[in-house]
């Protein structure tokens, strides 16, 4: 699951993610379980609005190791 994450393109981070669901760019996105809701929510209404697969993920180190970061990421988005 997060392979596809590691070699495409993508974006980190909500507000990043927000502006690609918004322009249509984004295949899927990646949600970190143990991130604030207060940051995933609102993106996770915007993927059930435009049809864009959601994807969890436990920890938020992962995801963010799986996008080449150094730190935890609550949301990624896999791009077209």
């Amino acid at each position: 699951m997060l392979n596809e994450l590691k070699n495409g393109r993508k974006v980190v981070g909500a507000k990043q993610t927000r502006r690609a669901l918004g322009d249509g760019s984004a295949q899927r996105v990646y949600l970190a379980m143990d991130a604030d809701p207060r940051v995933v929510e609102p993106v996770e209404t915007m993927c059930r609005e435009r049809g864009v697969p959601v994807e969890r993920v436990e920890r938020m180190k992962d995801l963010g190791s799986a996008c080449g970061i150094a730190v935890g990421s609550a949301v990624a988005a896999l791009l077209r």
